[in-house]
């Protein structure tokens, strides 16, 4: 039997944001979304790692090569989202509140058209040291 094997590339990111529900009032958003709601926008320095998971090529040993990647990443996603501002630059989070949360489905969902079927993909994303998510979370 051959055994499934873990790997990770992390890769970095800086983008602003502002969460905000526009079918709630002023007084709502604030509540909610506390200092994140700033009408003039704050920013993350994001990490993200992601993990795929598979069985090691027999001439490679690869699950799958790492530099492919972080290529992969890069012209994806770093390059998408990084310096700029999602709620106004970015067309994937048009109409979706780019809490944590939704930027690690979103990244998810673009990496996984990329890369080979039958990997299996998890994206973690760290907004702060101390605040991450992952997607999706049962793997």
């Amino acid at each position: 039997m051959q055994q499934k094997v873990a790997v990770y590339r992390k890769e970095s990111f800086n983008a602003a944001h502002r969460l905000n529900n526009p079918l709630w009032d002023e007084e709502k958003n604030k509540i909610v979304f506390g200092k994140c709601n700033n009408p003039h926008y704050h920013g993350h320095n994001y990490d993200l790692i992601v993990k795929v998971i598979g069985i090691p090529d027999s001439q490679t040993g690869f699950v799958m090569d790492l530099k492919e990647l972080s290529d992969i990443i890069q012209n994806n996603i770093v390059e998408k989202f990084d310096h700029r501002n999602l709620n106004e630059d970015c067309i994937e989070f048009k109409g979706l509140n780019p809490t944590a949360e939704n930027i690690a489905i979103v990244i998810y969902n673009i990496l996984k058209e990329k890369i080979n079927p039958s990997l299996d993909i998890q994206v973690r994303l760290y907004e702060t040291d101390r605040n991450f998510v992952e997607y999706p979370h049962h793997i």
